[in-house]
């Protein structure tokens, strides 16, 4: 148990937060629906034990290299498009089940949780001269499908780098929800801690990972990234605006201009039933899409099912959480994943660059045909 490793002075136990954590943890405690309460959420988290705290925005600027070079090489080679989202367990297992069809078209890159863990247990366990047997990666997320997630077999790559196969990727997920009945328990006033700080090494994310916790930043941060590696110059944010689709409820979309040769189509979808209308527009239309971002859950992560919710007020509690993201992104001096000192510093010294023999390994992973598992009744 996560407990028993914490009080084991032979483990170090890190504790990785995902985006949408440091905007609803706080609504727990008293504070208002939506605020930043990062500082605070590191601090507790170090309370309860942690050696290291790290941030998942820096797996999601991996998921955004590995995502975006991904599409531009299927779209070099007119392969597999549209290229589908991969950062949602519940929307991947839906595929696997229901839509096997298009699991060619799911993007290899694993999910932000899932590089953040292989990444700590090679890297940085490499890095810091960490016997990665000892490490417990602990993942903080808005929902238990991740949890399923970490179990998936094939999730243990840092195991097979190794040659021991004992080695998970990542070891527990909490939710937000357990968290806080956590800090209950141990009788912790969250309002009174002082302000901490993320560690180095995997600590510091862009705005664009920022933004990975609602509904249309994957999208946008790979658009991004897209853009860069086609013309070496940063987009205009306010060239990414997202519509509302005429024909189904809970899907935008966009079209960008990447250059006179390409213009990116890109669709988000929010929720089983519009995933559902969506795919079946798909088969019938004349348009080329690009990138399709999937979110199982309203407004993206930020509306996860293990966050705290008040039903009687949902839209509006999404939309600040939403807000509070915005904010942070436009605040970070590093807006994009590609200038993300510490991500360059992870390829320079260990994956070499987007893509490579080692990224492949480590951060990318395969899917399964689980149709078979449904009764053709």
């Amino acid at each position: 148990m996560l407990i028993d490793d914490i009080k084991n002075p032979n483990k170090v136990v890190i504790f990785s937060t995902a985006p949408a954590i440091r905007v609803s943890l706080g609504d727990e405690f008293g504070f208002p629906k939506g605020e930043f309460v990062e500082g605070k959420m590191i601090a507790l988290l170090r309370k309860l034990g942690a050696d290291f705290v790290f941030d998942v925005t820096f797996g999601a600027d991996m998921t955004i290299m590995e995502e975006a070079n991904e599409l531009l090489t299927r779209i070099q080679q007119n392969k597999n498009l549209p290229q589908f989202s991969s950062c949602c367990p519940a929307w991947v297992r839906l595929a696997e089940t229901v839509y096997p069809e298009i699991i060619q078209n799911i993007s290899t890159a694993k999910s932000p949780i899932a590089m953040q863990g292989v990444t700590i247990k090679t890297y940085f366990a490499k890095t810091k001269n960490i016997n990665p047997e000892n490490i417990v990666s602990v993942i903080i997320t808005p929902c238990s499908s991740k949890k399923v997630e970490i179990t998936r077999p094939e999730f243990n790559s840092a195991g097979k780098y190794f040659n021991k196969p004992n080695i998970r990727d990542n070891d527990y997920v909490l939710t937000t929800q357990e968290l806080v009945d956590w800090a209950k328990q141990e009788n912790i006033n969250f309002n009174l801690l002082e302000n901490s700080k993320f560690d180095n090494l995997l600590g510091k994310g862009s705005g664009a990972g920022m933004i990975f916790g609602k509904s249309g930043g994957v999208a946008e941060a790979v658009i991004r990234t897209v853009y860069y590696l086609v013309n070496n110059k940063e987009i205009s944010n306010n060239s990414i605006k997202f519509e509302n689709s005429p024909t189904i409820k809970n899907v935008k979309e966009t079209s960008v201009v990447i250059n006179n040769k390409l213009t990116l189509n890109i669709a988000c979808i929010c929720g089983v039933v519009a995933l559902k209308n969506f795919i079946q527009q798909l088969k019938t239309s004349n348009k080329q899409y690009h990138f399709i971002e999937v979110m199982s859950c309203d407004g993206g992560c930020v509306g996860g099912g293990n966050l705290p919710k008040n039903e009687n007020n949902k839209k509006e509690i999404i939309k600040s959480r939403t807000n509070s993201l915005l904010a942070e992104d436009l605040k970070n001096n590093v807006k994009f994943c590609y200038n993300n000192p510490e991500i360059k510093k992870a390829y320079e010294n260990f994956f070499k660059k987007p893509l490579s023999d080692i990224s492949k390994k480590l951060l990318h992973t395969t899917y399964t045909n689980r149709s078979v598992n449904i009764s053709k009744k």
